[in-house]
């Protein structure tokens, strides 16, 4: 007979990791787990939590994960509603996708589980001082990345576009270049930076201004020099009437999902149809997750047929994360069936 139990886990960053929300060491996430005898692994789901971000309420959290393993254990069908616990609903996704697989692992088959085929990720370059963004730089390029990202916003806004011109200056224009602004401009300034920052030949940027200000985004998206890329906008935005309305307001060039934040496998698949719907592209993250959490988000981004390099490039944060068939060749992020997982931490 099947053990259903949740545990918490936390993962610690080999460095601290700058973001637009202070520096991180410690992130938590939460495993639903699934023990059979007759499986080789205990099935799991990974509910990832990002302190200041996830929408999650955590007052309820711990009572939301014990309702679940509940109904799962009594070979319940229905369970809580999980609008507001995006993240539970992500990990109880893809935990019953690997009861289906048996604890496998292999949630999806695919031509990425069965290790023919990778898929393309950008190189992401952390917040922080001037010196270590360019070591980053330096070292995503040399290690083969044609698509990179740069979390700005934290440091003076001269000094990034000073990043920009050394890549642009040191490797020429074939590198494509993704900034994440998480946010961090005012409204009335936006505008004179993006035009800065489009002289750079960006391929895009990520949420320029708060979420929130659909008058003010709208307008942006409208008059833009570069492409903008809502991420933050999309959480919290639970129902489909409210998501149709928000793609057909504001009418981005891009959304970014992010499935532990954005309403699981469920949500992401609906934000697809509706951006679609309104030829708005859009790629997929992770968001911290460790490499549990991570090779459901990749088998479930291979499933779309993805063109653009994916955000999937968070592997290698952490000292205590799990050895995985997950590896990186290059930009490209494989999947090797014949490697084992190593689970002890969390069983």
């Amino acid at each position: 007979m099947a053990q259903v139990r949740w545990k918490k886990y936390t993962l610690q960053f080999k460095r601290p990791s700058g973001t637009s929300r202070g520096v991180l060491t410690t992130k938590d996430s939460y495993f639903l787990i699934w023990e059979d005898d007759t499986f080789p692994y205990p099935a799991l789901g990974e509910c990832s939590m990002i302190e200041g971000l996830s929408p999650d309420p955590m007052k309820d959290y711990e009572h939301t994960l014990d309702i679940v393993c509940q109904s799962l254990r009594e070979g319940s069908t229905s369970f809580p509603d999980l609008d507001a616990y995006p993240s539970i609903q992500f990990g109880l996704e893809t935990l019953l996708l690997d009861v289906e697989a048996k604890g496998s692992k292999h949630l999806y088959a695919n031509h990425f589980t069965n290790g023919s085929q990778g898929m393309q990720i950008n190189g992401l370059i952390w917040m922080g001082e001037r010196t270590f963004m360019r070591e980053q730089i330096v070292e995503k390029i040399q290690q083969g990345f044609a698509c990179v990202k740069l979390k700005i916003g934290a440091i003076d806004f001269e000094t990034e576009l000073h990043l920009l011109h050394f890549i642009r200056n040191e490797f020429g224009g074939d590198i494509e270049l993704r900034v994440d602004a998480n946010g961090a401009f005012k409204p009335d300034e936006a505008l004179e930076k993006l035009n800065k920052l489009a002289a750079y030949d960006l391929h895009s940027i990520e949420q320029p201004i708060a979420q929130g200000q659909w008058e003010a985004m709208a307008r942006l998206c409208e008059i833009t020099p570069l492409p903008i890329a809502l991420d933050e906008e999309l959480i919290g935005i639970c129902g489909f009437e409210e998501k149709k309305s928000l793609i057909e307001n504001i009418k981005p060039q891009y959304i970014i999902l992010k499935p532990s934040l954005h309403g699981g496998i469920k949500g992401s698949d609906e934000w697809i149809r509706l951006a679609e719907a309104q030829s708005t592209r859009w790629w997929i993250t992770s968001a911290l997750e460790s490499n549990v959490g991570l090779n459901a988000i990749a088998q479930y981004t291979f499933e779309k047929d993805v063109q653009l390099p994916q955000g999937l490039g968070t592997g290698g944060l952490y000292t205590n994360n799990f050895d995985s068939p997950l590896y990186l060749q290059g930009q490209i992020i494989r999947f090797d069936p014949s490697k084992k997982w190593d689970l002890t931490a969390i069983i």
